[in-house]
């Protein structure tokens, strides 16, 4: 897909190889490398108001996960391996040594988020900074879930149901089932985009896959973390929508203080999509942050 090239003017496009076959990413800017991990249920693209500003101040490496987008769509097991967040962080780790960079800070939204945060806590050596929106722990989410928040993520528990009944029931029209998380104020052009991504049953079975992995995989890996005590050591940058899905919780912050021993991070007014709702103030939160 192409139709989005105009959406990065001045960035390169290249398609990487890794052990999970080849990764999209565009790529331009000067500076310390910088990664940007989109979120469900969109793609690199969700970057393209505020990359050009990024790209100002640090080499930007922006791809889209395993599964989604125009990266090549791993085939699954059982145990939904090559879609845990472990999983695709090494992925994303290869694609960051095949551009010359073994360290790095990341920005991840949603989905992305918890790779970045997955990585910090697997390969600390990876980042040296780190900053997720509107989200919180993998595991939080999971034990604390009640009728209000269940109401809140309810695609978390449907995504999550055994193959293929989300995949058949999405499937059927998948811009009614999508189509209205982009309804406040997103680009047309980049709508276009993650919908005729999401057309695909092959996309739409990965994003499932995803999210079955959070509900095992990556719940039992947040766990043991916790059990053990092991926190992510690089500075930590928390934004949220003051309108989205984490604001739900007492404090974002006081959550992730428990998983991070240096800890910072602002609401933003927005709702769950932050960088294309509202990328001024998104921009405002995050640069003081990756410039220190």
């Amino acid at each position: 897909m192409n139709q989005d090239s105009d959406l990065f003017p001045g960035f390169d496009s290249r398609s990487i190889e890794t052990s999970a076959g080849r990764i999209f990413a565009r790529t331009g800017g000067n500076g310390p490398p910088l990664l940007l991990l989109h979120g469900y249920p969109q793609t690199h693209v969700m970057w393209h108001r505020i990359a050009a500003a990024l790209a100002e101040r640090f080499s930007l490496v922006i791809p889209d996960l395993p599964g989604y987008g125009s990266s090549d769509i791993p085939a699954t097991d059982a145990e939904h391996t090559p879609y845990t967040k472990r999983a695709m962080a090494r992925v994303i780790v290869e694609v960051m040594e095949k551009q010359g960079y073994n360290r790095f800070a990341l920005v991840g939204h949603d989905r992305g988020g918890r790779v970045g945060y997955r990585l910090a806590l697997d390969q600390p050596e990876r980042l040296s900074r780190l900053a997720v929106l509107d989200i919180l722990p993998t595991y939080d989410y999971w034990a604390q879930l009640n009728r209000q928040s269940a109401l809140r993520i309810f695609h978390w528990t449907f995504l999550a149901q055994p193959y293929p009944v989300p995949e058949t029931l999405i499937s059927k029209s998948s811009d009614d089932f999508f189509g209205p998380a982009f309804a406040k104020g997103f680009d047309s052009r980049a709508v276009h985009h993650y919908l005729d991504a999401l057309r695909d049953p092959a996309r739409i079975h990965a994003i499932c896959e995803d999210y079955r992995a959070g509900a095992y995989a990556d719940f039992e890996h947040d766990k043991a973390d916790r059990e053990a005590g092991r926190t992510i050591a690089c500075p930590l940058f928390v934004a949220w929508g003051s309108l989205g899905i984490a604001s739900a919780a007492a404090s974002p912050l006081e959550t992730w203080k428990a998983w991070a021993t240096d800890v910072s991070g602002s609401a933003v007014r927005a709702g769950h999509f932050l960088c294309e709702e509202n990328p001024v103030q998104t921009l405002f939160a995050l640069m003081p942050f990756l410039t220190q």
